[in-house]
């Protein structure tokens, strides 16, 4: 896989709670982090990372870039400016983080240029987010499946979005699962609870390990240290068929993220 397994994201969390966590998350044994222009916390993480003395070949780092900086002659140049945020001169993975809204900026066109960034040095793998299966296609015209690392997705045992998945797969594009948790919904989930039980595990912990048993890679976030470091035991849980066939029939196609001015048609 493209991209690691675990992740630590860092969603809503700006100023010295971002520094703390992810500070944190490294002591603890993260070492792939995530974030985005319009999360206005990349010089916190920068900080973070830095102070960290954790050597960058270590680490590995996701930025997304933002709807204002699509077109070909802002992209790179806010790339740039994230790279100076972050206190680094390559990101790990870079994302488009939502479509072009109305479609101002072609897919070819800001996917092109993200390829011009790869090319350039700037980032070491590029891929997109909260990409529909018709928008992957047109991404995929415009560089190829073989340079589309993830596709970074809304994805939960209430949404398990299995049509874009299916498509992703066959062009050998790796599933991110954002929310994957439904913002501390599903580890409520009787079923989820149940399963823990039997694995004297947390439901949180069940959920993460669900996701990553699929081959997708997940990125939770929080700031309290004793959540960072039980979410990191999931990496070691083992789930059973059974496990995974009860999470399955948990589907209801309940999105929780679909801004009106970003969403695309969702599948």
């Amino acid at each position: 896989m493209t991209v690691p397994a675990f992740g630590l994201g860092t969603f809503r969390l700006k100023d010295q709670v971002v520094i703390d966590s992810v500070t944190t998350g490294f002591e603890l044994g993260y070492r792939v982090v995530d974030t985005a222009q319009i999360y206005g916390n990349e010089a916190e993480v920068g900080q973070a990372i830095a102070q960290s003395g954790v050597p960058r070949e270590d680490l590995f780092i996701t930025t997304k870039i933002w709807t204002d900086h699509y077109a070909a002659d802002k992209l790179i140049p806010s790339l740039k400016e994230s790279l100076a945020k972050l206190r680094t001169d390559y990101v790990d993975l870079t994302l488009i983080h939502w479509p072009s809204p109305g479609g101002k900026v072609s897919v070819a066109e800001f996917m092109g240029a993200l390829l011009e960034a790869k090319q350039q040095g700037l980032t070491r793998e590029i891929g997109v987010s909260n990409f529909t299966i018709a928008l992957m296609k047109e991404a995929i015209a415009a560089v190829g499946a073989e340079n589309i690392a993830t596709n970074q997705i809304e994805l939960h045992p209430y949404l398990q979005n299995r049509a874009v998945v299916g498509f992703a797969q066959q062009q050998r594009i790796q599933i991110t699962s954002y929310m994957t948790l439904a913002y501390g919904e599903v580890i409520k989930d009787p079923v989820i609870q149940q399963i823990a039980q039997r694995h004297n595990a947390t439901p949180a912990q069940v959920t993460l390990a669900w996701a990553m048993q699929l081959g997708y890679a997940v990125i939770p976030s929080s700031t309290k240290r004793e959540n960072l470091e039980s979410n990191l035991k999931a990496v070691d849980l083992k789930l059973s068929n059974e496990d995974m066939a009860q999470i399955a029939r948990l589907d209801r196609g309940h999105r929780l993220t679909s801004p009106a001015s970003l969403a695309p048609q969702w599948d």
